[in-house]
């Protein structure tokens, strides 16, 4: 069996595993719409949006809507919580349309892929298009080699050629990239395309199953870290 340091490149999931997406796009969805006494809630909102965002992809991968890349999705979502809240000021409209690229990382994300983007190849895999992850990494300061969106195969995950996409960036074997992931769906699908996974908790991830056999299962950031470093 491999070690955790055969690894030739380590890639993240970014949306929910490196930054706090459903935190960022409530904050978001408040500072547009806030909460009127009457009005819906900004978790109520936050619901429709992902909704939205998830039927969509789902419309995509079945092949019963042409592909849209995330930003089109995204607004979308935006245009819709707008009407729902009543919100009609364009410029607010068009600031919640892109609240996908100012999502806060989770605390310990840009230290940790500091320290490991010091010893391995490091890039971030995720339905996010292109723009909106060189926007975001910027924003939350993180560090990565490589974003790869799966705007470049035309698809959303878990569909297989998205993680096909980080065995062709680093030209290696896919059982030479490792996946880290707070998403069992996420981990389930990297796996059924041969790339070795890690499990690393937050608190709006997608926990494991009893069933699920995932390599490696850490309680944090920092454990991962420490595995492929020796820090």
């Amino acid at each position: 069996m491999l070690e955790i340091r055969d690894a030739e490149i380590v890639v993240f999931d970014v949306l929910g595993t490196l930054v706090d997406e459903p935190g960022g796009l409530r904050a978001e969805i408040r500072a547009v719409a806030g909460e009127p006494a009457g009005g819906p809630a900004a978790d109520e909102l936050l619901a429709l949006w992902q909704a939205h965002v998830e039927a969509e992809q789902g419309r995509m991968a079945r092949g019963e809507r042409p592909y849209d890349d995330s930003d089109a999705v995204d607004r979308e979502a935006a245009d819709l919580v707008a009407g729902r809240a009543g919100v009609t000021d364009p410029a607010a409209v068009d600031r919640l349309a892109t609240a996908t690229r100012r999502l806060p990382a989770w605390p310990d994300s840009a230290a940790g892929l500091d320290r490991i983007a010091r010893h391995f190849p490091v890039a971030g895999l995720s339905n996010a298009s292109a723009p909106a992850l060189l926007r975001l990494a910027a924003h939350a300061g993180l560090r990565w080699h490589q974003a790869l969106s799966g705007a470049a195969v035309r698809a959303y995950k878990p569909a297989p050629e998205v993680y096909r996409l980080a065995a062709e960036a680093a030209a290696c074997p896919p059982e030479r990239v490792l996946m880290v992931a707070a998403h069992a769906w996420d981990l389930r699908a990297a796996r059924e395309n041969g790339l070795r996974t890690a499990y690393v908790p937050r608190p709006a991830g997608d926990p494991p199953a009893a069933a699920d056999a995932f390599d490696w299962h850490f309680d944090g950031l920092d454990g991962l870290v420490t595995a492929l470093t020796g820090e």
